[in-house]
């Protein structure tokens, strides 16, 4: 009985020091003939095993086309270090949000990576783990997985493209990982200076100038300073109609009474649910379903100069669906809204209907 017991406890001691012989020869295996790695044409650098596999090309994503990029080491059954470029979803705040670009970027990788490892039906799966900035770029961690493979992926959008570097493997190897996707860089981001000038009178207004000087409260008249929103395709939303904001601008013209001082005028554009380029359906809340509450609630907001609600207020209908409306109000999109040439803001109205 005692020998007997003696085996079964030493062929398990043997599994145990295989499977640790194993992960430790891996980890060996891994960790030699790396290499900095920065191909042309990216804005990244990494730290990955020698000689990674290169594959390009296009991927359709809804109604646009990307171009794809991946940077792959590692055999299908791990650990596999992959850098994954796409481009295609430009920047545009007039139509929408930076961390909205990011999100569908981040969809698009998901469907990209899966079957390059897996198998055409091989299905990616994230799990956020928090917001994280690499220079100055928004960016996500996600724990992620591929049939059997699991780990670790960061992902990060920079104003030409999105980057997504990860980690996976069957052995949880958290040196590696952190060896790998710490190495990840990215140059710093640049944000333009708003340029201003000094204007200075000419000499024969030297007298005006000198009686403005006596009077400091005085509010100096003079044009506002306008801002370029980029007009490429985006990831859902319409593109901007000409027309729709000519309309606005037609329909503008009474300014805005409770606008603060010194701040730009902004337009009153009435009911605005006909001229939104994205108009999120509130969801309905549950207390106010459980008591068969129905009706509409209007919400008044403010849109600044990209399209963006900046400010909303429930005006009116039952208190128990007004919060749900003001949230939906928030994730409205519209064109911008120009007046004599300058982008302006719109105040207006939302009304929602729940039934």
């Amino acid at each position: 009985m005692r020998n007997m017991q003696s085996s079964t406890f030493a062929s398990a001691l043997g599994v145990v020091l295989a499977l640790i012989s194993t992960s430790f020869a891996q980890s060996a295996q891994n960790n030699a003939d790396w290499q900095t790695f920065g191909p042309s044409g990216e804005e990244f650098s990494v730290i990955i095993p020698k000689d990674p596999v290169v594959e390009t090309g296009k991927m359709a994503y809804h109604k646009m086309e990307l171009n794809t990029r991946l940077y792959l080491s590692g055999p299908e059954a791990g650990p596999v270090y992959a850098v994954v470029s796409l481009s295609g979803i430009k920047s545009n705040p007039a139509m929408y949000t930076e961390m909205q670009r990011l999100n569908s970027y981040v969809d698009a990788f998901k469907k990209f990576l899966a079957p390059r490892l897996k198998g055409k039906d091989a299905v990616g799966r994230l799990t956020l783990i928090g917001s994280r900035k690499l220079n100055g770029h928004d960016g996500r961690e996600y724990q992620m997985t591929v049939g059997d493979l699991s780990g670790s992926a960061q992902v990060y959008s920079t104003r030409k493209r999105f980057y997504a570097v990860a980690f996976l493997s069957k052995i949880k190897d958290d040196p590696l990982r952190d060896r790998f996707i710490s190495s990840f860089m990215l140059p710093e981001k640049i944000t333009a200076p708003v340029e201003t000038a000094a204007v200075q009178p000419p000499a024969q207004e030297s007298a005006t100038a000198a009686t403005d000087s006596k009077e400091p409260n005085k509010p100096k008249t003079g044009g506002a300073q306008g801002a370029e929103g980029s007009t490429d395709a985006n990831d859902g939303a319409k593109a901007a109609d000409p027309k729709a904001a000519d309309s606005k601008t037609a329909d503008s013209k009474a300014t805005d009474p409770s606008a603060p001082a010194g701040d730009k005028k902004a337009i009153s554009g009435g009911v605005l649910n006909a001229k939104a380029l994205m108009l999120p359906k509130p969801i309905y809340p549950a207390e106010a379903k459980a008591h068969g509450v129905t009706g509409s609630v209007t919400v008044q907001v403010t849109i600044d100069e990209y399209g963006n609600v900046i400010a909303a207020s429930a005006t009116s209908g039952h208190p128990l669906l007004q919060q749900a409306a003001v949230t939906a109000a928030y994730s409205a999109r519209f064109s911008s809204t120009t007046l004599m040439g300058e982008l302006v803001k719109v105040t207006g109205m939302i009304t929602y209907n729940f039934q």
